[in-house]
């Protein structure tokens, strides 16, 4: 009886210390159902510390924020509580139901994964109007408007959207904005004319009320169909300081900082074909207000020189969008493919400078050539009407050369031989001036020799490379530090392959430092805290300088969470990053 007591209480005991060291990774959301204008956040809570952990792709769903992270380490009654979290807020992106996939983590050389959940996504819920709540107060104060400089334009004719950002006077934005989503204008030829580097706060009335806003972009748009066409919406992150509940010492309300998606909206415009009354033949899509000119470089030469005729259409309108005008010449003057060159800038009233078509002419016989007028239809919105230009005539004269059969020939006697110029045949060459070719036997050429004699000249080449090999062995110091290069380089690399996406550098730069010093230090990732890291560092004779590099290279990663970072400082980063590896890899001890 003893006997069964003993082994019930040594199972319960057994099974209670295998509970209590049993991993757990769940993944947690703030609610199942919500609105298409609601955020959603997605916790996912491990109770043992893990690597490389690798979120789902959130399908249907916005990054909007994180990943934050969190670690909680504490000792009660002697026990060890340890919980670490990676948290994401998501913004929806369409209605109904949607699956968050698995999320999955390494802990203790085992992969776990997170089990998916569903969520409901329905139509968008109206917003407590609560003058306390700060999410009401940013989305009351904050707002992106696209204006549209013509709703009804023409094909090809150029319109303007101009993206502002208006602001209360009862909020502030502090920090720089994230833009989430592009217009793509798949229907537009389309330039940004981007301000991001030159904001200018202008004050100006929203609704009739107040505002101060900048001008974050002009996009200027020459719609390439007609109809009805969609002006996709910009989408931006902006994190806004609004007065919160809390007050300071003095009483004075305390600003909190609220995250929003803002988005200027769709925008349609209806496109007029152009009118088919008065088109002229020779119309090739011009539209605007141009001038048309030809001219030449020169008018008199002699036969096979050569001479530019240059085809120039400047003015105002979608100069990128159509082709000159081709010249028709006599079959006697030889002209090559024309040389196109552009100088058109893009303001925010459109496409405006010249573009011409440089035509390079030979004339082959004496003569005189007339150059007939060439017309340019294009159509002018503003009159609505097409117009043609047509250039002026002039001729070319070829003072010397041969003369053509056509110029040669007697009208009185159409059959009398023409007499041509002895020059017409200068370039055949009549004498070849042929010799034959020497037979050469290969035995005992100097090819035989080379290919005999060769294998035995290079062997001092090998040994000289032997001796170099063996003395580069030799060399300890020069190997540490070939061997510390090599490991910064493979400890980086996937940061690296991660350099133009700064949130996805930063986490994995992080996770590269933390694994170098997992391997250096025999530490975990939950003592792996900068004080500590600085003392084991310097206990292992690392030079207080380097150990100073590293521990903000580990700062940066952690800041990177929380604000966006330029292209620049992650290339910074990076190098810095591979200094820092590659010199403590060869100061440790």
């Amino acid at each position: 009886m003893k006997t069964k007591n003993f082994l019930f209480i040594l199972g319960f005991v057994l099974c209670s210390i295998t509970a209590t060291a049993q991993v757990q990774f769940d993944a947690k959301v703030s609610k199942k159902t919500l609105g298409i204008n609601e955020r959603l956040r997605i916790d996912f809570e491990m109770n043992q510390d893990g690597d490389n952990f690798r979120p789902p792709s959130f399908e249907n769903f916005k990054v909007v924020g994180g990943p934050n992270q969190s670690i909680s380490n504490s000792w009660i009654n002697g026990k060890r509580s340890f919980s670490k979290t990676y948290s994401y807020f998501l913004a929806p992106q369409k209605r109904g139901r949607s699956t968050i996939g698995q999320a999955t983590i390494e802990i203790n050389g085992e992969t776990y994964k997170t089990l998916p959940i569903e969520v409901e996504v329905t139509a968008a819920v109206s917003v407590p109007k609560d003058g306390n709540n700060a999410d009401y107060v940013a989305s009351e104060n904050v707002h992106l408007v696209a204006e549209v400089s013509n709703a009804n334009p023409y094909l090809n004719e150029a319109i303007t959207v101009t993206y502002k950002l208006y602001v209360s006077h009862d909020v502030s934005i502090t920090s720089q904005w994230r833009e989430i989503d592009t217009p793509k204008y798949a229907d537009f030829w389309s330039q940004n004319i981007d301000n991001q580097n030159n904001f200018k706060v202008y004050e100006g009335k929203y609704n009739g009320e107040n505002y101060r806003y900048v001008v974050l972009r002009t996009t200027v748009l020459y719609p390439q169909k007609t109809g009805k066409l969609d002006i996709e919406p910009l989408t931006l992150d902006i994190p806004i300081d609004v007065q919160g509940n809390r007050r300071d010492i003095f009483g004075r309300r305390l600003m909190e900082r609220v995250n929003r998606t803002i988005s200027a909206g769709n925008r349609t415009i209806d496109v007029k074909p152009l009118p088919l009354e008065g088109k002229p033949d020779g119309f090739n899509g011009a539209v605007g207000d141009f001038s048309f000119d030809v001219t030449s470089n020169k008018t008199t030469l002699n036969a096979n020189e050569s001479l530019q005729l240059d085809v120039k259409i400047s003015g105002k309108g979608n100069l990128k969008l159509f082709t000159a005008p081709t010249v028709k010449l006599p079959s006697t003057l030889e002209v090559y493919e024309p040389e196109h060159s552009e100088s058109v800038t893009t303001t925010v009233a459109g496409m405006q400078g010249s573009i011409t078509d440089s035509y390079t002419v030979v004339p082959q016989f004496k003569g005189t050539y007339p150059i007939n007028p060439i017309t340019f239809s294009f159509f002018d919105p503003k009159t609505e009407k097409y117009r043609t230009i047509s250039s002026k005539e002039f001729t070319i004269e070829v003072e010397n050369g041969p003369i053509s059969s056509a110029t040669a020939s007697n009208s009185n006697d159409s059959k009398k031989q023409v007499v041509l110029s002895k020059d017409n045949f200068k370039y055949i060459k009549l004498d070849a001036n042929l010799k034959p070719i020497a037979q050469e036997e290969f035995f005992k050429s100097a090819l035989f020799w080379s290919l005999l004699g060769g294998p035995f000249l290079l062997i001092p080449l090998f040994i000289l490379v032997g001796k170099k090999r063996k003395a580069r062995l030799n060399d300890v110091e020069g190997n540490k530090l070939r061997r510390a290069n090599k490991l910064a380089k493979k400890y980086l690399s996937e940061a690296k392959r991660n350099i133009q996406n700064p949130v996805a550098f930063y986490e994995a730069l992080e996770r590269a430092l933390h694994n170098y010093l997992k391997a250096k230090l025999t530490i975990e990732t939950s003592e792996m805290e900068k004080s500590h890291i600085s003392k084991l560092l310097l206990k292992r004779n690392v030079e207080a300088p380097v150990v100073e590099n590293f521990i903000g290279l580990l700062k940066n990663c952690e800041f990177a969470r929380y604000a966006s970072t330029s292209t620049a400082s992650v290339q910074q980063d990076y190098n810095k990053a591979a200094e820092v590896i590659s010199t403590i890899d060869k100061q440790i001890q």
